[in-house]
């Protein structure tokens, strides 16, 4: 009998999946960038109601996938989630197009059903190309993040281009070409994902492979982990709402204000492999930080980011303007701050989560997401209600009690993964 060998290449279908998400968020990322901006100059809402309609329809976005995994988990299977909720959205698009505010509403809620549907099971899916390849999974999301990234670096850029010349009804319809591109990947590359996409049976191996005592713990530790992730999207989404308004009003630019927004998935794009071979580098020398220790960072460097703006609106950015630098350089801490907490997360979330739980639980990560922008839409509605130096300060002041408890967390998340790992390589 020949001894088994680790697997040190990635799979195919983890690019499968690269190009069905960079399509989608491509298609996400163009509508949010102009998002605010059409409610507040097109429909004539005012900043508080802008807030209300930004944080319930981000909420929807993320809290949906918790009933979208449980429903690839236990009825419809990984594929068909994705598939329907791909055509959802695409429709979606559409009906934002058409420049009335019914369909203004109705557009937001098949985006927000057809976001449920995809969202968590296609991160679900990456997670499970690497059964029999666990070592590579935190790699392979970091690969699949690029993909997310990618997206949201050109969205702005083209609806920017497209809204400034053909107005708001064809910046939103492009969206949902690319949701057309991001469909025929998936449906014609599907061979290469089809594994992956099973559903966990009640009672296979897999299943029966984490004892009911041990998943508890494990879903224990994840609600904590959620909590943290709640507090970092709600300072993360004011990119497309507060800073939005911040470039527009408080800015020395003649550039578009969505278009501030290309710096930070650029420099998530940009330093991504800076930071993995940094951890590489630590990792040979047994000093790599542990991935809740990542998180942390991640939570402290967007806290950094806020006091930055904090001192840009002191320094003039309360009554006047200030240079753009101030905010270019938010949006960089900001990414470096993505880097180390939202690709780990996904990988922990499929690295903890009970083998039939994977999507419902990866719809929990998603929640997170979905709480921490219904919170941003509601600290935001508070954006011309007081100095804007006070806003990012209790922003900052936010974040900061998240981190303080989250590192009293760390040793007990240590413990679950070290217990998760042995199983993880058995699977």
């Amino acid at each position: 009998m020949g001894i088994a060998r680790p697997r040190t290449a990635h799979p195919p279908g983890l690019y499968v999946m690269f190009f069905t998400e960079l399509w989608e968020r491509y298609s996400f990322y163009s509508m949010m960038a102009i998002l605010s901006l059409y409610m507040n100059e097109a429909l004539h809402f005012d900043v508080a109601h802008v807030g209300r309609v930004y944080g319930a329809y981000t909420a929807g976005v993320y809290f949906l996938p918790l009933f979208g995994g449980l429903l690839a988990d236990r009825v419809l299977g990984f594929n068909r989630a994705i598939v329907g909720g791909g055509v959802l959205m695409m429709f979606g698009h559409l009906v934002l197009g058409i420049e009335s505010l019914p369909f203004f509403y109705l557009g937001l809620v098949l985006l927000a059903s057809g976001s449920g549907l995809l969202k968590p099971n296609v991160s679900t899916i990456v997670g499970n190309l690497y059964r029999d390849r666990p070592d590579l999974r935190d790699q392979g999301f970091n690969i699949f993040y690029m993909g997310i990234n990618l997206g949201a670096f050109f969205a702005p850029l083209a609806v920017s281009w497209l809204r400034t010349r053909y107005g708001w009804s064809i910046a939103f319809m492009s969206a949902a070409v690319a949701m057309l591109l991001s469909l025929l990947v998936y449906t014609g590359f599907n061979r290469h994902v089809r594994d992956a996409a099973a559903r966990v049976e009640k009672g296979s191996a897999e299943e029966q492979s984490v004892p009911p005592d041990e998943a508890r713990s494990r879903v224990i530790t994840l609600l904590a982990v959620f909590a943290i992730s709640t507090v970092f999207w709600l300072a993360f989404y004011q990119i497309f709402y507060t800073f939005t308004f911040w470039a527009r009003d408080n800015t020395i630019t003649s550039w578009p204000p969505e278009r501030f927004q290309v710096f930070e998935p650029l420099g998530v794009i940009l330093l991504s492999p800076v930071l993995v071979a940094v951890w590489v580098w630590l990792q040979r020398r047994r000093r790599e930080p542990s991935t809740p220790v990542k998180m942390l960072l991640g939570v402290v460097l967007v806290a950094a980011a806020f006091g930055l703006l904090a001192s840009a609106a002191l320094g003039g950015g309360d009554a006047g303007r200030v240079s753009a630098q101030w905010l270019i350089w938010a949006n960089v801490l900001i990414a470096i701050g993505e880097i180390c907490l939202s690709p780990m997360g996904l990988s922990l979330v499929n690295r903890l989560a009970p083998p039939r739980s994977r999507g419902l639980l990866m719809g929990g990560w998603f929640v997170s997401l979905a709480l921490g922008g219904y919170l941003a839409g509601y600290i935001g509605g508070r954006w011309d209600q007081m100095p804007h130096s006070r806003f990012f300060m209790m922003v900052l002041a936010i974040l900061i009690a998240t981190a303080l408890p989250l590192s009293f967390m760390i040793p007990q998340i240590k413990r679950t993964l070290h217990r998760a790992e042995p199983a993880a390589m058995a699977q």
